[in-house]
């Protein structure tokens, strides 16, 4: 095909040859010059006429496959994929978010896709459509229906320790959502507000909307410190803490740490967010208890959602409020948005109910697991010195501290420009001493694409170390 002719003038001439290819045939497909469907040239001819060995060809070509741009079948060649991922400098919104596509490997809050779930979920939606209760037909509790939010009591209550009952529970589109309408309650402007230090930056996002004053409280290997915390602000009224599985670094908050966490709110008659962050993805041992169950002073607020362990589109969390908080919740839920729907609630309920979300847990963490498994070794191969990483116990993704170079964010940009989604670590500190790395997800990945990214990070991180500065302690 002609367009393909096009690919000589771009090759850069530098760094692997395998990966400038892909770049450069990446960019057609994405600006639209190689059509869906089109077929591809052969790596044979296409090498010959580019100039190149034809294990770069073939190499360049496996990466599109393992991406999503193209599609091999079997006996009849290589061709454009149906559905292409979007190009993220042209379509990225004012948030810097990327647009609804294909993930880009490595990216983060993608969840396991598991044929056997949704057919169960379709099965379960079409008997709820099928057989609809008068909820579905009023304007009904702000709080959600009393299906769902008996089913969520009686998971928490039995897989993470919460201590609560239906009537504590908000159904919300998301933790986000249920942080936001929480600070709203809480915070004044101009109050001062915790965060972990490095933090998650929706959760310091939506903190500053509400005109908090963020006080930064650094993250060590017991998680946050209350002590450290009231040396930088004792007046706090509220402090937003991932204990199970701290965001980015992964740690857990140890024993310690939790009852001077819950302490100190008692004493300063403060309130400690919980958001339970990828807590039902712990590969070795018991689940941790989540610490809303340990607070005997009823200060705990407690932030879940099913977008990860199910899938995001789905859009259902829950908070679990202390009774002085909830009237003043509710009433500012009534204002933004009425009530949840209800629709989907009904099937989510009986997927709860009837033991399938156990099961799906279950497949859920074997796939998670083995796709860490192949990563970090895929890592350990390609990476080898480049990166520092250590493998993680708990969780979707990992942290990889960079050994030899500074500069996380330049880095990132340049891996998104080779099709890996990773994101830098420096930018999540806020005033502790930012340590240079990639933050980088594996779950709902193919060990293919995994590999494909791992090589890239390789080779983009070699690239970069030659232009890079050392750097310095």
């Amino acid at each position: 095909m002609s367009d393909w002719s096009t690919l000589m003038p771009v090759l850069p001439g530098r760094g692997p040859r395998r990966r400038e290819l892909y770049v450069a045939m990446r960019r057609l497909i994405e600006t639209g010059l190689a059509q869906p469907g089109a077929k591809l040239p052969t790596t044979r001819d296409l090498a010959k006429r580019l100039g190149l060995s034809r294990a770069a060809a073939v190499a360049a070509f496996e990466m599109l496959v393992a991406d999503g741009f193209v599609e091999a079948r079997i006996g009849a060649g290589t061709f454009v994929a149906a559905q292409v991922p979007a190009v993220w400098e042209r379509r990225a919104g004012p948030s810097g978010q990327r647009p609804a596509s294909p993930a880009l490997p490595c990216e983060l809050g993608v969840a396991t896709l598991d044929d056997k779930t949704m057919r169960v979920f379709r099965g379960l939606l079409s008997r709820n459509l099928a057989q609809p209760g008068p909820e579905h037909f009023r304007y009904g509790d702000p709080r959600g229906g009393s299906k769902l939010r008996e089913a969520i009591t009686a998971y928490l209550r039995a897989a993470r320790g919460v201590r609560c009952d239906a009537e504590q529970i908000v159904v919300t589109t998301g933790t986000m959502h249920g942080l936001d309408l929480i600070v709203r309650t809480i915070l004044k402007p101009g109050d001062a507000a915790w965060i972990e230090d490095p933090c998650y930056p929706l959760a310091k996002a939506t903190l500053e909307a509400a005109g908090a004053r963020l006080i930064g409280v650094p993250v060590d290997g017991e998680g946050i410190d209350a002590a450290g915390g009231e040396k930088r602000g004792a007046e706090a009224r509220l402090v937003y803490v991932t204990p199970s599985h701290q965001f980015p670094l992964g740690v857990a908050m140890t024993m310690r740490r939790r009852l001077a966490l819950i302490d100190w709110a008692k004493r300063n008659d403060a309130w400690i967010v919980e958001d339970d962050y990828d807590s039902e993805f712990r590969f070795s041992g018991p689940p941790l208890t989540a610490l809303q169950g340990m607070d005997g002073a009823d200060r705990v607020a407690y932030l879940g959602t099913f977008s990860k362990v199910l899938f995001p589109g789905i859009r259902i969390g829950y908070a679990v409020l202390p009774e002085a908080l909830l009237d003043r919740v509710l009433r500012l839920r009534t204002l933004s948005d009425r009530q949840p729907p209800t629709l989907v609630h009904g099937a989510v309920a009986d997927f709860l109910n009837d033991g399938h979300f156990a099961a799906h847990l279950r497949r859920a963490r074997r796939r998670v697991q083995a796709a860490r498994d192949g990563f970090v070794a895929a890592l350990r191969q390609h990476c080898a010195g480049e990166l520092d990483f250590a493998v993680p116990e708990h969780g979707l993704h990992l942290v990889a501290r960079l050994a030899n170079a500074s500069g996380d964010r330049d880095l990132v940009r340049r891996l998104f420009a080779e099709g890996v989604g990773a994101r830098a670590l420096s930018p999540m500190y806020l005033s502790a001493p930012a340590r240079q790395g990639l933050v980088l997800g594996f779950s709902g990945f193919g060990a293919v694409a995994l590999e494909s990214a791992a090589g890239r990070i390789g080779d983009v991180l070699r690239d970069f170390l030659k232009t890079s500065a050392p750097a310095r302690a």
